[in-house]
């Protein structure tokens, strides 16, 4: 029995833990580590996929929510009006894809130079019988269409049907704007201008304190003083003075916020450019002769890189938050871009009448925007916790 035990352990035919050896597994990079702390912290990633997902579909709504037609079949002849006002909307090269208007004469309906009612359109077409046809996108309303387009109401409650028989998901405002159409192309305005907002601020707050934070002495008090006196100046008085004189659009409420927003980050810049710059890899690369320019950006960015990054998202909320007031106050973006500040300005004006949905729907969009936001922002800044993940473990 014992021979047979030893000849058997010796043999080819080995156990597999003795036979079958574990490679090693590769070791991870930092940030592969963080990554997959982050993902596992659900509710971050999980906000991160739907907010991602929201943002992304938002740039399809002149294809889901609009009062243009995404298909018209007219005389044998087919048209995709949704399709170019899409093409016509996109930045920059919009002005390449001609008009997106089509009047209602051009489709049959007698008596409308202006333009189309695609929805009365349907009915037409349906009416008559014949092979014309004309295809809506899912919800057939557009933000800015008001009591001026036949078919639109004020004050028509949630689920209430308008006078052309489609019903009002979130009801309609004072001016017969449809609330559900307005939330939706509000949301897509206020993610963009916080998105490129905090960009900017970046661009200009980084470069600003990597240079006080590494080249320090006098430069960076002289600087400092000067930095403390910008930001004590009143940006609403600002913004009023501008307002009085022109009134702002996107770029301008762009350039006005990204003025003042910028002190923010350049101040955390500055203090992480001071604790590298102390230590010794920065001095070998001097003392080697690398240019400050590139130990500035190739070597002590890197290793600041953990509060720019767990920064951002709260800097995404303050610029929604900031675009929101200035919307409420009146000094946003012109009219009739559907904001989500204007929106809750005339749902105060008539919350003591019953009209709570003009109220309740933005205050629920901003609620849960920004909560999303949130969320993401704590999870990274426990994924980019230096004591939990740092390049010494």
């Amino acid at each position: 029995m014992a021979a047979r035990l030893i000849e058997w352990r010796t043999s080819p035919g080995a156990p597999p833990e003795a036979s079958d050896a574990q490679e090693p597994t590769p070791s991870l990079g930092i940030y592969q580590r963080r990554w997959r702390k982050f993902r596992s912290l659900k509710r971050g990633y999980f906000s991160l996929q739907v907010l991602t997902g929201a943002y992304v579909l938002s740039f399809l709504l002149p294809l889901l929510v609009n009062n243009k037609a995404i298909v018209v079949r007219y005389e044998g002849r087919w048209y995709f009006p949704a399709v170019q006002s899409w093409l016509v909307s996109l930045p920059l090269v919009g002005g390449l894809f001609g008009s997106d208007f089509y009047s209602g004469e051009f489709f049959g309906q007698q008596g409308n130079p202006g333009e189309c009612n695609y929805r009365l359109l349907q009915k037409q077409y349906a009416a008559d019988g014949s092979m014309n046809l004309v295809i809506l996108p899912p919800y057939p309303y557009s933000p800015i269409e008001d009591v001026t387009i036949e078919g639109n109401a004020a004050f028509l409650a949630p689920l209430e049907r308008g006078p052309d028989g489609f019903p009002r998901l979130l009801g309609t405002d004072d001016r017969g704007r449809d609330v559900f159409a307005r939330m939706a192309y509000g949301f897509q305005i206020s993610l963009s201008f916080a998105l490129i907002l905090a960009l900017l601020e970046y661009l200009v707050g980084v470069p600003i304190g990597a240079a006080l934070g590494f080249f320090g002495g006098r430069f960076d008090i002289l600087a400092q003083r000067l930095i403390e006196i910008w930001a004590t100046v009143p940006f609403l008085f600002l913004v009023i003075i501008v307002a009085s004189i022109v009134r702002p659009d996107f770029i301008l409420l762009l350039l006005l916020l990204a003025l003042f927003t910028w002190v923010g980050i350049t101040v955390l810049i500055r203090a992480e450019f001071y604790r590298e710059k102390a230590k010794d890899y920065v001095a070998a690369a001097l003392a080697i002769g690398v240019p400050r320019w590139k130990v500035m950006f190739k070597h002590i960015l890197p290793n600041a890189l953990v509060p720019i990054i767990t920064y951002f998202p709260f800097s995404v909320v303050a610029g929604i938050g900031a675009l929101v007031s200035l919307d409420f106050l009146g000094f946003g973006l012109p009219p009739p871009t559907p904001s989500w500040g204007e929106m809750m300005s005339v749902g105060l004006q008539h919350l003591a009448t019953g009209k709570w949905w003009l109220m309740l729907s933005p205050m629920m969009a901003l609620f849960l925007t920004l909560t999303l936001i949130v969320f993401i922002g704590e999870s990274v800044r426990e994924a980019f916790d230096p004591r939990a993940f740092s390049r010494l473990r």
